[in-house]
């Protein structure tokens, strides 16, 4: 067993990690939810008749959420965690409650405004970074992660239940309802910050921000992240009429997403351990990227055979989890460690842009050009990354640990990184003295932990 096996989250840390990623969760379950019915309730609505005004009101919370998000993130560092958090949350179920009562598409894209105007996940992962040691934040930050995927493979198949049940504007709602909670959440159960500081992982730094943009590596991965739900967003334009147009009435569309989301996550895991373990992440990534070009092609040709649809939505689901399951990893191993953060935050952004920017594109293309339109350009979309993607260096099979010392002078830095660089597997050594931090990346199998952790706890 190895030193950090040994050494689990405290029960403070654990409460931290839980209540954040429930609050992350509920915010994509507010995004997500909707996703695969919200064509089909727009077009009941006045103005519904008009594609490119239902991609607008499905897409416009991409567009405030990327222009807040690093902001809410810096607020946070001078008003505090939870204040920010809190007023976010009310913001997103302003938005929530705009929504769910609107009578036309206008009203509507001011509700999903609003709620991605309530853009606090930079200021949750810096209170989970001021809650949570160095050495544990990796650990707190994947739970965060794994919620933010069940959030969207529940939400695929309790959308259209939902819908059948009480309708879009009562899971607007409901969403609504479930922000107010999460605000008691963060008040009585995620614990206090002691204190509040920057943490370069975690936070985006304006002064990094340059370096991060110049970096042709980060760049191909945040131009993946955007392609991908930009893809999203477009074919969800399209593949809920495609459903309805084989024979299955909305109600029942989680039929076909319960089995191939399951399916796809069944192949996750041994995919995704063996780009790992074998240090074959580049060609996994490559392949999944072929396959989600495959399935939108896919998709176009088997418009109107139902079958054909499903198989495609497989092939999908299936490349969509490698995916988003793999760039994260593949930023935090290309990201310079006192840049992480930063590059997180871009990243994030492309994110958010992407799912403006599909639902837009989508909703354009199937007013103007009808829905094959759609899945080429989606399939344009990944055209691009695969040629990207393949010309890509080979990442690193590296993994960052980080490590709290205290406050240091200048000179007390560099002689601990220059003893540092000298442990078997250690790759980089960056000591940030006014973090009071050791950020390395090491080798992920064989690094001399204990040595490090030795100098480390003994003064240096």
């Amino acid at each position: 067993m190895s030193r950090s096996d040994s050494n689990p989250m405290t029960s403070s840390e654990r409460r931290a990690a839980l209540s954040l990623a429930g609050i992350f969760g509920l915010r994509m379950l507010g995004m997500f939810l909707i996703l695969p019915v919200f064509v089909l309730y727009a077009k009941t609505l006045p103005g519904g008749a008009d594609h490119t005004l239902i991609g607008l009101s499905l897409g416009m919370y991409g567009l405030t959420q990327a222009i807040l998000m690093i902001p809410f993130g810096m607020a946070s560092d001078r008003f505090g965690r939870k204040p920010v958090i809190i007023a976010g949350l009310v913001i997103f179920a302003l938005g929530s409650f705009v929504a769910a009562g609107a009578t036309d598409l206008w009203g509507v894209m001011l509700g999903r405004a609003l709620q991605g105007a309530g853009a606090i996940s930079a200021a949750i992962t810096a209170l989970l970074a001021d809650l949570t040691r160095e050495e544990k934040r990796t650990q707190a930050m994947a739970l965060i992660g794994s919620t933010i995927g069940l959030a969207f493979a529940f939400s695929l198949a309790a959308g259209p239940v939902f819908y059948h049940w009480i309708g879009v504007p009562g899971m607007f709602a409901m969403t609504g309802v479930l922000a107010l909670l999460a605000i008691l959440v963060v008040q009585f159960i995620t614990p206090n910050p002691g204190k509040t500081a920057f943490h370069s992982d975690a936070e985006a730094n304006p002064a990094r921000l340059r370096d991060v943009l110049r970096n042709a590596e980060l760049l191909r991965l945040n131009w993946g992240i955007f392609s991908l739900h930009a893809a999203q967003m477009a074919m969800f334009m399209v593949v809920p009429f495609a459903l309805v147009e084989g024979g299955l009435d909305a109600a029942h569309h989680w039929q076909v997403y319960l089995p191939v989301m399951l399916g796809s996550l069944v192949l996750l895991v041994p995919v995704i351990i063996y780009g790992e373990k074998r240090g074959a992440l580049k060609p996994v990534f490559v392949l999944a990227i072929a396959l989600m070009l495959a399935a939108q092609i896919g998709m176009s040709l088997s418009m109107h055979a139902f079958w054909g649809v499903v198989a495609a939505l497989f092939a999908y689901f299936v490349a969509f989890n490698i995916l988003e399951a793999s760039l994260p990893s593949l930023v935090s191993k290309i990201a310079p460690p006192e840049s992480k953060g930063t590059a997180m935050g871009v990243y994030n952004t492309s994110q958010a842009l992407g799912l403006f920017f599909g639902g837009a594109a989508g909703g354009w293309l199937a007013q103007h050009a009808g829905y094959s339109a759609v899945f080429a350009f989606c399939a344009g979309l990944m055209g691009i990354w695969l040629w990207l993607a393949a010309r890509m260096r080979t990442p690193p099979r590296v993994k960052t640990q980080m490590f709290h010392v205290g406050a240091l002078s200048a000179l007390e830095a560099q002689r601990l990184a220059g003893k540092l660089t000298v442990f078997a597997g250690v790759e980089a050594v960056t000591v940030l003295p006014e973090e009071g931090a050791v950020l390395l990346k090491v080798a992920q199998t064989g690094w001399d932990e204990e040595g490090v952790r030795n100098l480390l706890q003994g003064g240096h």
